[in-house]
């Protein structure tokens, strides 16, 4: 079952990795201990079945209640195999329509209360350091004072210049949090600082949670593309605004370039020419005021990097009035550039993204409190789909939506590549078709107790932790399946007909199977209720971050388990029976068939 995971591509499939490697080890050391260190302990410390005990052992198990109440319950089932196998199909027919109303969507990795939150400020125009840093600082002083931060880290930045982070950040701040247990939620934190600083004119500020899972950034990421420069930026302001439309969407942000100006020089080489002019000297004279023109590198003693010394105006002169008052050396003299130069504004470019040959731009979001991403994107998809179909524009949806799309369709082919070699196995085992998959129709059976145990513990479904939770059931429940049938198998061996054989295998395998189900369900319970056990300290603490990594998969194996106990405890028998009876019709269609071609006279039918 846990082999296919071994081949999970992709960063989840690398994050993911550690889980089914352990298991599998584990499983083959449980092996080697069932079948060669407890045999040998049994014998060393167990005792000798004598007949007295046998038969008092077999008296209570026959006087025992439960049994006697379970045993009267499958007997009557057991003679209507195909309507409890209808009314096993309309139980799963109903947890499924539940869950598609009741249900909290789905999501693509469990949310972990995080230890750091970040905050990127945003702000657009041609602003000096000093600007902005006297915005982040204003930010930084409304937030020093909130209890909940154990310290703050501020940067400003001058240029985001090689780093992932948009052209119109002008500043960062990395917050460390208090201990879980001693204060509120990250969320209803973060609602509190947009409060604190929503009277900033100028500024957008995003707020970015620690990832404790695999980094993807932003979970909403959508790519527009088009072979029409001219169309692009229009098209990615159209999906901006449909998404503020739909709603759930926050902190949009996108990587157009940033509006403004620069200024084009054109030298009139000809014009130059006449006044011999070098144009070196006239980029020389430009750096005057500018960034400056660099006459040499200089170390200090006590510093490792160099620092360049360089020549400018005063700041009171470095101005773009002054660009025509520049004069440069040439065989006539000193002349003004504005002679030979122009000066042209344009908009400013900034950087270009392509992908596949295709101008792109990138819109990325997060999910707002309270919102689940697919069933977002599902309407956003709707809305866009509604609107004007360009076919110049192409919209992709790509981020978690994506990884997500690919987790799923990974852990489908992992599903089903584990059913393939349990047929295999199976088939191999009981030489019967119908019963390897009579055992595998627990397994889909099963599903539908994992949207049960969703329901009941209020947990999205996530498409990775429930996805190894489906597939770790299946394990489970084909093995308690395999217990059951060939005790069946064995008990039919002996001569007993079907029922009988149903019922005896039921009494005997009903203890293994409810400590099977019981123990595993007990041992995820603390998983399920988010209970952190901590012996050392004897502490019980609930909804810690390390409990929220595996609540969505304990539920699902709990729950899963849950239901399908009473389906292999019920349904298997019945459908054992169901098949014993198919079985003996096709055997009495074939005797008669025979009989009529041999002309004999129709008789009984031994079986």
């Amino acid at each position: 079952v846990f082999f296919p995971l071994l081949f999970w591509p992709g960063m989840i499939g690398q994050f993911m990795s550690y889980m089914p490697t352990t298991v599998i080890i584990c499983l083959i050391a449980s092996l080697f201990m069932a079948l060669i260190f407890i045999p040998v302990f049994g014998g060393l410390i167990g005792k000798k079945p004598g007949d007295k005990i046998s038969a008092k052992n077999k008296k209570e198990s026959k006087s025992s209640p439960f049994l006697s109440r379970y045993l009267s319950v499958l007997s009557k089932l057991l003679n209507s195999p195909i309507a409890t196998l209808l009314a096993t199909l309309f139980i799963t027919i109903v947890v499924y329509v539940s869950y598609g109303l009741f249900g909290k969507g789905m999501e693509f990795f469990p949310g972990i209360e995080p230890e750091v939150t970040m905050l990127q400020v945003h702000a657009r125009g041609d602003l000096s350091i000093h600007e902005k840093d006297r915005i982040i600082k204003r930010i930084e002083q409304r937030l020093i004072g909130m209890p909940e931060l154990r310290s703050v880290y501020t940067r400003t930045l001058d240029s985001v210049e090689g780093s992932e982070l948009a052209e119109d950040v002008i500043g960062t701040l990395q917050m460390e949090l208090t201990d879980w247990n001693k204060r509120r939620k990250a969320s209803e934190l973060v609602e509190e600082m947009r409060e604190k600083l929503a009277d900033i004119a100028g500024v957008q500020l995003q707020f970015r949670e620690q990832e404790s899972g695999p980094e993807s950034g932003k979970p909403v990421n959508i790519q527009v593309s088009s072979n029409v420069p001219n169309k692009l930026d229009s098209a990615a302001v159209y999906v901006v605004e449909q998404m503020k439309a739909t709603g759930g969407f926050l902190d949009i942000e996108d990587n157009r370039p940033l509006p403004g100006i620069e200024w084009i020089l054109d030298v009139d080489r000809e014009q130059a020419a006449r006044y011999g002019a070098d144009i070196s000297l006239v980029g020389n004279a430009i750096q005057m005021i500018t960034s400056g023109f660099k006459l040499a590198d200089y170390r200090p003693d006590d510093a490792v990097d160099e620092v360049d010394i360089r020549v400018r105006f005063p700041a009171e002169e470095r101005n773009l009035s002054q660009l025509g008052e520049l004069r440069v050396p040439t065989s006539k003299g000193l002349i003004p550039i504005a002679n030979f130069v122009s000066v042209k504004p344009a908009p400013k470019t900034g950087n270009l993204t392509r992908v596949d040959s295709s101008r792109v731009v990138t819109i990325q979001a997060d999910v707002q409190e309270g919102f689940i991403l697919d069933t977002q994107l599902k309407e956003l998809q709707k809305r866009l789909a509604e609107g004007t179909q360009d076919p110049d524009i192409n919209v992709v949806f790509k981020g978690e939506a994506a990884e997500q799309a690919e987790t799923m369709n990974f852990l489908k082919a992992a599903f089903g590549t584990a059913i393939f070699l349990m047929v295999l196995i199976l088939v191999t085992q009981f030489n019967s078709f119908y019963q390897a998959f009579l055992i595998l129709s627990a397994v889909v059976f099963s599903t539908a107790g994992v949207l049960i145990g969703l329901l009941i513990s209020g947990q999205t479904f996530g498409v990775v932790m429930c996805g190894i939770g489906i597939i770790a059931l299946s394990g489970i429940v084909v093995n308690n399946n395999i217990v059951l049938i060939d005790t069946y198998n064995t008990f039919r061996a002996q001569g007993e007909a079907a029922g009988t054989a149903a019922l005896k295998s039921g009494a005997l395998r009903m203890r293994p199977v409810l400590l099977t189900a019981v123990t595993t369900i007990l041992g995820l319970m603390p998983m399920v209720l988010s209970l952190n056990i901590n012996l050392l300290t004897r502490e019980i603490t609930h909804g810690a971050p390390s409990t929220q990594w595996w609540t969505q998969l304990a539920s699902a194996i709990a729950g899963g388990l849950a239901f399908t106990t009473l389906l292999t405890l019920f349904l298997t028998p019945c459908l054992l029976v169901l098949g014993a009876r198919m079985s003996a019709k096709r055997k009495i269609r074939a005797i008669r068939q025979k009989r009529a071609l041999a002309g004999e006279a129709p008789g009984p039918y031994p079986v």
